[in-house]
């Protein structure tokens, strides 16, 4: 008689699920916002103690109390919307229509989200543990807006931008206007790019009711709203890096982005969908280089805006 299979059973039939687990919650587009929120990491080390590195324990809690807290919000997001997702022809292949998960099964992760994000609150400081139930209802409540208002993609944007503030917040352990900054910073291209992404579901707003801008004031009224948003965006982070008295490195970065961002603009500008999806996964880019130029920016030896 053979042996059974090495990988069956129950571990086998988890780790089978464990890809559709993370493509759930789109665990690759943390790339977008987590950058922003170690910018805010690195910028409070720097801003408190003039190191920009916060140490391990640091580094590692403020890691897993974003996962945590995206996980949760993701999680709720797909559980809400499970019924307009399945309606909606771009959407229907989404885990929870298509029966690839179970609502229960999303929501086992929603609570394993939560579980990890409290826990790494509490691991940094106590303002971070006190505002955590805070950031926690925001990321899960916001999935309802679409419903009610057509501010959805700058209410999804201030979700995504907590991430420095709370970053900030955990190696500090205080208060600061400075991250604030940051924070509408990402708020405004964060808000942006979704206002571009929300186009796609134009036609199936339209017909169902839900708010968006591009539903209440048309695609091209949209993208025009998103150039406006993205030069607030720039300029909020112009503002912080004179603001904190950074380098060179950090204007670079923030010139790199300027042109990215100009870029996207342009890449979109036609409203093809094939466009705006290319734009939307470009996001990515934005971020990561900014975060970068900022490491180089508090980790070299050079004062002020020129290095002579």
């Amino acid at each position: 008689m053979q042996d059974a299979p090495a990988h069956s059973g129950p571990l086998r039939a988890v780790a089978v699920k464990v890809p559709h687990y993370l493509n759930a919650i789109n665990i690759s587009e943390s790339l977008f916002a987590m950058p922003f929120g170690y910018i805010g990491m690195v910028l409070a080390s720097h801003y408190s103690t003039g190191i920009g590195w916060p140490g391990w324990h640091a580094f590692i809690w403020i890691t897993l109390a974003f996962l945590g807290v995206r996980t949760l919000g993701m999680s709720a997001n797909r559980i809400i919307n499970a019924k307009e997702d399945a309606r909606n022809p771009r959407t229907s292949g989404r885990h929870i229509p298509a029966g690839i998960l179970k609502p229960l099964e999303v929501g086992g992760m929603a609570a394993g989200g939560a579980a990890v994000f409290f826990i790494a609150a509490w691991q940094l400081n106590p303002l971070a543990l006190m505002l955590s139930p805070v950031a926690a209802a925001y990321v899960v409540l916001y999935s309802f807006a679409k419903y009610y208002t057509w501010l959805c993609s700058l209410m999804l944007g201030f979700a995504l931008s907590i991430a420095p503030t709370g970053a900030w917040i955990g190696v500090t352990g205080q208060w600061d206007w400075q991250p604030v900054l940051i924070t509408f910073a990402v708020m405004m291209w964060a808000g942006g790019f979704e206002t571009i992404y929300g186009t796609l579901d134009y036609d199936f707003d339209r017909e169902n009711r839900i708010n968006s801008i591009a539903s209440r004031f048309g695609v091209r009224n949209a993208i025009r709203t998103t150039r406006i948003l993205h030069i607030l965006a720039a300029a909020a982070l112009l503002a912080v890096g004179i603001w904190l008295d950074l380098n060179v490195f950090y204007f670079i970065g923030w010139a790199v982005a300027v042109i990215l961002l100009i870029y996207e603009n342009n890449m979109v500008k036609s409203g093809e969908p094939a466009r705006i999806g290319k734009a939307f996964a470009f996001n990515k880019y934005i971020s990561t280089q900014l975060l970068g130029f900022t490491i180089l920016a508090v980790a070299l030896p050079f004062k002020g805006f020129l290095p002579w």
